[in-house]
């Protein structure tokens, strides 16, 4: 979607001491693919402080695998992760945009982050809800130098976080997407698992929009 509307990309990947990297695979995949400026960033000291969690220590933590709807919020939570990210999306754009405008003399421009969170479909997360990324946009303007010295603010943008994930199935669909490279298990194998709350939730969108799942054939 970013694409289409014409945004002077680069896209981001964390890898942040999850179990395994076979999303961060695909992330290279789906970029190459689009044309898009890439780059994946280490920062695996994370899993030491969100430990709490099943993507970063599944040998404490069972993956919760056919698990029904529920109120609570899944061990696959991992703490502050969201946020994690945001901060450094944002201070990764923040140097861009600096670097043109004190280097380059711009003085007209926009810092946009594009985020592929989604608060319908999903297994609860606290920080994948809109009035989080509506809270996190102040915080960012207060704290960087684009937002208090050169008024610019940051502008975070969910475009499908209000979608099911049969809608997001058919954007994508729509939009020409290469969903053939996305990977959405937490487990890292050569097949989906198709047990975990991500698997479930990934194969009832696609079932919903009448779609084969091109990442299973």
């Amino acid at each position: 979607m970013a694409v289409r509307q014409g945004y002077e990309l680069s896209a981001l990947t964390v890898h942040y001491g999850q179990a395994h990297s076979r999303e961060v695979d695909s992330a290279r995949a789906v970029a190459s693919a689009l044309g898009i400026q890439h780059r994946v960033v280490n920062v695996s000291f994370f899993r030491d402080l969100a430990w709490y969690s099943a993507l970063t220590h599944p040998e404490e933590f069972r993956l919760p695998q056919d698990r029904a709807p529920a109120a609570d919020i899944p061990i696959t939570y991992v703490p502050l992760r969201n946020t994690f990210f945001l901060t450094l999306a944002a201070a990764f754009l923040e140097s861009e945009a600096l670097s043109r405008i004190e280097r380059g003399g711009v003085r007209e421009l926009s810092a946009t982050i594009f985020v592929a969170a989604n608060a319908i479909d999903y297994s609860g997360y606290p920080d994948c809800r809109p009035e989080f990324y509506r809270a996190a946009v102040e915080t960012l303007r207060l704290g960087s130098k684009l937002g208090t010295q050169y008024g610019i603010p940051f502008e975070v943008q969910t475009p499908l976080i209000d979608k099911s994930k049969a809608g997001i199935v058919r954007l994508a669909v729509e939009a020409g997407a290469p969903l053939e490279h996305t990977w959405s298990c937490y487990e890292g194998g050569e097949r989906p698992c198709g047990r975990c709350d991500s698997c479930q939730l990934r194969a009832k969108g696609f079932a919903e929009a009448g779609v084969p799942d091109p990442a299973l054939t």
